[in-house]
């Protein structure tokens, strides 16, 4: 049986979305109600007016101090629960966004992408599914873009840094960012070639979504929409590439600056 690769979502992940959906709520919930009510049950049950009057001050003390404990755990476990989101979204784009995986990234859409997505899915799921797949792509390029111009920034400041080292030679170290600079830049450009176009296709699918269309405009219009998804996870990899090519220039660059030292 094939396990699922680190780029696509797993049960276990499934199965934690889950449970982070409810589980803030429910501590809050716990953390709040159970003193109160036991102290309530007791009032009740109290034969003599002292004790009673003990009991109604300790619940509505307790239901002060669970409401603080229950706050905590609250914004504490939706913190979690975002950092942990974050971090499967990281994993699941590590090969590029599909279009199955669109309902992870929602955090990620614009309210008017998400409000146009839920009409189309009521109204023509055809034109919903190729808004989907749409929506994959820019994701995708959204955050090739962002990455590369991440390492460009790294590129730079390693550049300046090692512009800045006296006494040894650096013209290869420079030579090899200056040239991975420029494969980044490229990437970028690339990227954002194909944000523009997916942004295009979100248009030109919202503005047919507006128009009555018959089955067969439909499945014409998606034809022509079909665009070369494989591209955004080759960008990804050349990326990673381009990554672990950095960290070795650098590497290099300290052995040979420890060389010279030597010498």
């Amino acid at each position: 049986m094939n396990q699922p690769s680190s780029g696509q979502i797993k049960h276990s992940d499934e199965r934690t979305a889950r449970v982070l959906a409810w589980i803030p709520w429910l501590s809050f919930v716990l953390a709040t109600l159970p003193l109160p009510i036991v102290f309530l049950l007791l009032f009740a049950a109290s034969a003599t007016t002292d004790s009673a009057a003990i009991y109604l001050l300790l619940s509505f003390v307790s239901l002060g101090a669970g409401l603080v404990v229950g706050l905590l755990l609250l914004i504490l476990l939706l913190l979690y629960r975002r950092r942990w989101q974050v971090r499967l979204r990281d994993r699941l784009a590590t090969d590029g966004i599909t279009a199955n995986e669109v309902p992870w990234f929602s955090a990620e859409l614009s309210s008017e992408e998400r409000t146009v997505w839920g009409d189309l899915k009521q109204r023509n799921p055809m034109l919903a599914d190729a808004y989907c797949e749409t929506l994959a792509a820019r994701l995708t390029a959204t955050r090739i873009v962002a990455r590369s111009r991440s390492a460009i920034l790294k590129v730079e400041r390693q550049i300046n840094r090692t512009r800045n080292l006296v006494g040894i030679d650096t013209s290869t170290l420079l030579n090899d960012l200056h040239s991975d600079r420029q494969r980044f830049d490229l990437i970028r450009s690339e990227a954002s070639v194909r944000l523009s176009e997916a942004k295009a296709r979100l248009q030109t699918i919202e503005a047919a979504a507006n128009r009555s269309l018959s089955e067969s405009e439909t499945e014409l219009m998606l034809r022509r929409l079909t665009a070369a998804q494989e591209q955004f996870p080759l960008a990804l990899e050349m990326l990673n590439l381009e990554q672990k090519t950095l960290g070795q220039t650098q590497l290099e660059g300290i052995l040979n600056s420890s060389r010279n030292d030597q010498k």
